[in-house]
């Protein structure tokens, strides 16, 4: 089939390099020209592994473009797939829906065939009526069906999360949409990758209800962490304790810092306020919220009782930046809160990532980025792991110690064992134990 996907961002370009994979002629499009030239360069403008072999593949392949020409791209498709943008608006926490409203008109100025126009950007219940109520009244005579397909994608995960899903949620009632969708999606189904097909209303309220639940599993194994450190047990095992319960499961079970990133800080508020507008509050997904935002202050102050209750004049070393590994995404980054506490305490603060150093360094402007880990390291009084990135979890114990001023080291991700980095000679603090 033909698709046109409109956002060339994360969720859109991932998506088409994977159904280029499939077969399908995908044209990638997006308003940045920067970006369009970009791709056509092979430069991602994303952090993803595996993306950049398998963009290159299938351009090679001719089953992948790119083009900044959304009339031209969107005439002859299929299958439109909106993925651009959803940030939280201003004020309320609400999606700001302007991308889609715009993209939508757009799309109705361009039809020419029949094809269904999917609404993969993650947007709130309602969306895809209101999509359809643009498109109808710019183009009266188009045939198509606004279709929902949330995408269900972990970063540092994308390409195989695509390829191998739990399940595909399509939501649309009409059968011939039903009959596209099943044809783009074919490789997958022929896998025994299950299609759940919804109303287009249900399918919406999935996406946020998925990430909602899960923000929830986080804050509560780090409330019992918490509960761990007052009386003496040890979260990892409480967590392998529940998580084999298999109505409970073990993902999303593990202690830290907070959740950040793209997805649920965003999700978690758009749906409060999707509840709240219909009379409907969600006060459990409220204390979720609420007690995040909480658990990344408590890190800094973490840091600094391990410290011994003073930070003034010492130096920090972050490890770590990005909200997870294998991603350059820095959308709130518990490291970001982390650091600035330590800063107002009057620590300096110098910091090592992988891949997050270039957006970090624009949104932690009091924060001194280093070259590399032991870069980092040279003089600190104290070492924080706060992203459980690979490079972290093989670090060279005694060179740490000569490199350090200090030797205290507090792992957020408990990716070390505490008799290990107590027999280096580190004074060690991890979360829960």
């Amino acid at each position: 089939m033909k698709i046109a996907m409109i956002g060339s961002g994360y969720v859109g370009l991932v998506s088409g390099a994977c159904f280029a994979d499939f077969g399908h002629d995908v044209v990638c499009v997006d308003k940045d020209p920067a970006k369009i030239e970009s791709l056509l360069a092979g430069i991602m403008p994303i952090f993803e592994p595996g993306l950049e072999g398998l963009v290159a593949k299938n351009v090679r392949a001719g089953h992948l473009s790119f083009s900044t020409d959304l009339p031209a791209s969107v005439a002859d498709a299929d299958a439109v797939f909106i993925a651009v943008g959803t940030p939280s608006r201003r004020g309320d926490g609400f999606a700001d829906l302007s991308y889609v409203r715009d993209a939508a008109r757009e799309i109705a100025e361009s039809i020419r065939k029949r094809c269904v126009i999917v609404t993969k950007s993650t947007v709130p219940v309602g969306t895809g009526d209101e999509v359809e109520k643009i498109i109808r009244q710019a183009a009266p005579d188009a045939e198509f069906e606004v279709v929902s397909n949330p995408e269900f994608l972990r970063e540092g995960a994308a390409i195989g999360d695509f390829k191998r899903p739990d399940r595909i949620v399509v939501g649309t009632e009409v059968e011939w949409a039903r009959e596209y969708m099943r044809e783009i999606y074919q490789p997958l189904y022929l896998n025994e990758s299950p299609i759940l097909f919804t109303s287009r209303r249900t399918s919406e309220v999935i996406k946020y209800a998925a990430n909602a639940f899960l923000a929830t599993k986080i804050t509560f194994i780090n409330e019992m962490a918490d509960l761990c450190e007052k009386v003496d047990a040890n979260i990892q095992d409480v967590s392998r304790g529940i998580g084999l319960d298999g109505r409970i499961g073990a993902k999303f079970l593990h202690a830290g810092p907070g959740y950040g990133g793209s997805c649920f800080p965003k999700d978690t508020l758009a749906l409060m306020k999707t509840a709240q507008d219909h009379e409907a509050p969600l006060q459990i997904v409220e204390a979720v919220v609420r007690v995040n935002d909480l658990r990344k202050r408590a890190m800094a102050r973490k840091v600094i009782a391990a410290m011994g209750g003073d930070v003034e004049g010492k130096r920090i070393a972050m490890l770590g930046l990005t909200f997870k590994p294998n991603t350059d995404d820095m959308r709130d980054a518990p490291a970001i809160v982390i650091a600035q506490g330590l800063i107002d305490a009057g620590a300096e603060v110098v910091a090592y990532d992988p891949e997050g150093m270039e957006a970090a360094a624009a949104l932690m402007p009091g924060v001194t980025m280093a070259k590399g880990t032991y870069q980092a390291l040279d003089q600190a009084d104290c070492a924080v792991i706060v992203t459980e990135w690979d490079v972290f979890r093989a670090l060279d114990l005694p060179r740490m110690l000569k490199t350090m001023r200090g030797s205290t080291l507090v792992d957020l991700r408990n990716i070390y064992k505490p008799e290990q980095i107590k027999a280096a000679g580190f004074t060690y603090v991890s979360v829960g134990r």
